[in-house]
């Protein structure tokens, strides 16, 4: 993969994104949607609030919203994990954050990477179903140019996340789930 710096701007990338471990999935939002990498400090619960909203948090003297997105993505695995996502969406009335397993890295990928419409529908999973992806991004081993054929086993997955329907989807109170 070709970092930034040594792209020199010749490689448009068509998803400049954060990636995070999440479960059992590395998934990724557009770093344009993240504000901060905050550790989870006292959560609060919320009465009648949906399954995926665990409560709320003063951040900087913000009340945050801290939400689970594996209760939409119906990804299993442990999320033992203090690391919040904050969102920066300028149309919230109130802050969001993401609770993840684990910020990976920052990255940027060629179109040539990413996989979207049919291509992604034939992946099955219950976030290509219910429209909560962008893309699906093929993440080559260190090394390996995007021209070289690679075979599907040594490439990685990574979930490119549709952070407004998601963000949605939670504001729905799951009405949309399943």
């Amino acid at each position: 993969m070709m970092n930034l710096e040594e792209a020199g701007g010749v490689v448009q990338n068509a998803a400049h994104v954060v990636e995070f471990e999440l479960g059992d999935e590395v998934c990724a939002i557009d770093i344009d949607a993240v504000d901060s990498i905050v550790e989870s400090k006292q959560v609060t619960r919320v009465p009648r609030a949906p399954d995926a909203v665990e409560g709320v948090m003063d951040l900087r003297g913000e009340t945050t919203a801290i939400v689970d997105p594996r209760e939409f993505l119906a990804i299993g695995g442990d999320l033992a994990s203090d690391n919040i996502l904050v969102l920066d969406r300028a149309d919230d009335k109130q802050k969001i954050g993401l609770r993840v397993a684990e910020v990976t890295e920052v990255s940027g990928y060629p179109e040539a990477q990413v996989d979207r419409g049919d291509a992604v529908e034939r992946i099955g999973t219950s976030a290509v179903e219910r429209d909560l992806v962008k893309g699906v991004i093929r993440k080559l081993p260190e090394g390996v140019d995007e021209d070289e054929a690679v075979e599907d086993a040594a490439v990685d997955l990574v979930l490119w996340l549709d952070i407004e329907r998601l963000v949605d989807a939670v504001g729905d109170g799951g009405d949309n789930q399943r």
